[in-house]
């Protein structure tokens, strides 16, 4: 399997390293892209560096998108590119993962209409869709994490629909969650 996580300047660390490390350690296969350039630093000064850059991802080798909260969300759903990964990851029927402010991009986009999620819970909006006031929410093909509190189980959530139950009980129980 693999999942392709997408960040730029001011992405929340604790939600995108955090998820990375728990699928990394799940054996599934993450490439950590930018939007504009090969760095990108975190809204607490983490620089992540040798980013791949977005321009040159084909979306139909991933299996996933994930989408990490924090202040940079705000230029992802500027960046038509970005928006048009996202639609091409909905329209085929891969997972869709975002968490505390990615979920109200694809709340914009129409993606959470008819479908049951969370978010942080200031940004939620009418999305047409149904709030779950928790940690994370699966619909399907769409995993939703509520804010980087939730990040472990955020993470767990996508390794039990990409790599199953049992699987995830065995991360569970190698970092004594």
């Amino acid at each position: 399997m693999k999942v392709l996580e997408v960040i730029t300047d001011g992405f929340e660390e604790l939600e995108a390293i955090g998820t990375i490390a728990l699928l990394r350690r799940a054996g599934i296969e993450v490439t950590l892209a930018a939007i504009d350039d090969d760095k990108a630093t975190g809204r607490y000064d983490v620089t992540c560096s040798e980013l791949v850059d977005l321009s040159t991802i084909d979306p139909t080798s991933y299996d996933m998108l994930v989408i990490p909260g924090g202040p940079e969300y705000i230029a992802e759903e500027r960046n038509p590119d970005f928006l048009k990964l996202i639609n091409y990851f909905a329209s085929s029927g891969k997972y869709l993962a975002a968490i505390c402010a990615g979920p109200t991009i694809l709340g914009h986009l129409g993606l959470l209409s008819g479908k049951k999620y969370t978010c942080f819970t200031s940004m939620n909006e009418d999305f047409g869709g149904t709030f779950l006031d928790q940690y994370v929410v699966v619909d399907g093909k769409l995993i939703t994490g509520r804010s980087c509190s939730a990040t472990i189980d955020f993470g767990l959530a996508i390794i039990k629909e990409l790599k199953g139950e049992e699987f995830e009980k065995k991360i569970k129980d190698s970092i004594y969650y």
